[in-house]
């Protein structure tokens, strides 16, 4: 046993989370008023919960992020996981095509392929989806600069498979003012990306009644280095950008919003990040209502969540399991729509099958046999989470304050703020690790001598797949109507520079094989690209 002074005594002088919040010892009822903010699940402002009966309904779609190789490789890994009970694709696309480049560009040397699948063109999404029916899965696509031609791509591939259109069920990412700021795959400017999102938006509105034509990121800013509070502040900040551009084009905000969706991290901090993601919904929906949005639908902040990826470790990598465990465990206790659980190897690889399904398993243990889903909210009315959330809230809207004393999100990006802002709280963490402030299991503390995760299988991408991915490309462009493609690139030119949306010239140069490349080159011809300020 202890002595008394052991017992009483802390481990530190002052608690915090990982956005610095200060954490009291215990949290009495006279620390918090339960008042119309806290309400019930379905009911405005949505903290509990955005449906009334959330998982007591229905569980979470459990949609595992896939891809690499070529599309055929993908292909197979997605009819892999669809055969053990994946219930939604979600795709993870290589950085030539991130970037809009085609494979055969001299920017793709050495890249095809890597972290994600190689999409050049209309023919390598008809492949991507070859035997899966568009009508019957949804699909989610992480592409951001070059996501409207990424877009057409795969609706013209649902329609040679006979589908309408209008029954295309799915997300695609789109969110350039995050690339701005974190993640750093953008194109073009910030003004002429923004014409480019209010032009899905309004396309989906009018023709894809059940897609979403965006899923605002705070994913990659978290991935970046920001904080818990800095990445709710941001990403509410630019969801509610792309709101404002949108009624500026003259969109009704009901007929828009309720196809907006989110994607937020689940980082270690458990508390925090179930706090996070019930803080995202009550803001969300006191802003909409101000934006004159009658709709309960508008005013739903519906999200997907991804297990941190900047959290594995190479060390001691099964230590990962426990880790994404319990960050699956966050994102479903603060209500999560879709989730994405990581797998162990992704610190020294991309994923084999068997981390893969060790993944999936780990959703649906959470799902059958964990019990959590038989309450809706069940950590609603803690003293802390309560505390905490509203802490998060108040810190949010600090930093609403401070934006828009800057002209707003775009005139943040431009001055170099925001990455400012991150690139401090990324260099305060890592110095917190490297003094052992915060401590990782295998990292800076709970080390073994003989650390060698070598043992470990991991997957490789043979160096065939580029080569053999730029001869289909070749072969593509010998055997297509090239008259017809520069047709449809010459129109597609003249509808940059024009007013009017540039979706259905999109769907034209796909449905000719133009390729992704020969697609952004022309409409970087009219709208330029942009250059990162300097930040210091």
């Amino acid at each position: 046993m202890g002595s008394e002074k052991d017992v009483s005594s802390e481990r530190d002088k002052v608690f915090t989370n990982l956005s610095g919040l200060k954490i009291e010892p215990f949290y009495r009822p006279f620390d918090l008023e339960y008042d119309s903010e806290l309400g019930n699940p379905g009911e405005h402002p949505f903290t509990r919960g955005v449906y009334p009966t959330m998982y007591r309904g229905r569980t979470w779609t459990m949609r595992m992020f896939a891809g690499f190789g070529t599309a055929k490789d993908t292909n197979k890994r997605f009819k892999y996981l669809l055969e053990h009970g994946q219930t939604g694709l979600s795709v993870a696309f290589d950085y030539p095509t991130l970037y809009g480049y085609d494979s055969d560009h001299s920017m793709s040397e050495g890249e095809v392929g890597k972290c994600g699948v190689a999409i050049s063109s209309l023919a390598d999404m008809e492949t991507l989806f070859d035997g899966i029916p568009l009508d019957k899965v949804s699909t989610s696509m992480t592409i951001n600069g070059p996501a409207p031609i990424i877009w057409a791509f795969y609706i013209v591939a649902a329609q040679k498979q006979g589908i309408g259109i209008e029954q295309l069920r799915g997300t695609i990412q789109n969110d350039i003012l995050k690339e701005y700021i974190a993640q750093k795959s953008w194109i073009f400017p910030p003004e002429p990306s923004l014409r480019l999102i209010v032009d899905t938006i309004e396309f989906g509105t009018e023709h894809l009644p059940k897609w979403n034509t965006i899923s605002i990121s705070g994913y990659h800013i978290r991935e970046a280095g920001s904080t818990a509070v800095q990445e709710l502040a941001f990403t509410l900040a630019d969801g509610l950008t792309y709101v404002d551009e949108s009624m500026k084009r003259g969109l009704a905000i009901d007929s828009f919003a309720p196809r907006l969706s989110f994607f937020f991290n689940a980082h270690n901090d458990f508390f925090e990040e179930i706090c996070k993601y019930r803080a995202a919904r009550r803001i969300w929906a006191r802003e909409m209502k101000k934006r004159g949005a009658a709709d309960p639908r508008s005013m739903k902040l519906r999200f997907h969540t991804q297990t941190a990826g900047v959290t594995l470790t190479a060390q001691q990598p099964e230590n990962n399991i426990i880790r994404v465990s319990l960050q699956g465990l966050a994102a479903v206790l603060g209500g999560t729509q879709s989730l994405h659980t990581n797998s162990f190897d992704e610190a020294l690889a991309l994923p084999t099958e068997k981390a893969v399904l060790m993944a999936l398993r780990t959703q649906q243990i959470i799902a059958n046999e964990s019990g959590i889903t038989n309450t809706i909210d069940p950590l609603g009315g803690s003293y802390y989470i309560e505390n905490l959330t509203n802490q998060m809230e108040e810190e949010t809207y600090r930093i609403f304050a401070t934006i828009e004393r800057m002209g707003g999100v775009v005139a943040g990006i431009k001055r170099g703020w925001f990455q400012k802002e991150i690139a401090i709280s990324a260099y305060r963490y890592q110095q917190e690790i490297e003094k052992g402030k915060r401590r990782l299991v295998g990292v800076n503390c709970f080390r073994v001598e003989d650390d060698d995760e070598s043992g470990v299988n991991t997957l490789e991408i043979d160096p065939d797949v580029e080569r053999n991915q730029i001869e289909r490309l070749a072969r593509l462009r010998r055997e297509r109507d090239n008259s017809l493609v520069e047709e449809t690139l010459d129109a597609l030119e003249k509808g940059a520079r024009s007013d009017g949306n540039i979706m259905p010239f999109l769907l034209d140069a796909a449905r000719a094989y133009a390729t992704l490349g020969e697609i952004r080159e022309r409409m970087v011809k009219v709208f330029g690209t942009f250059q990162q300020p300097e930040p210091f």
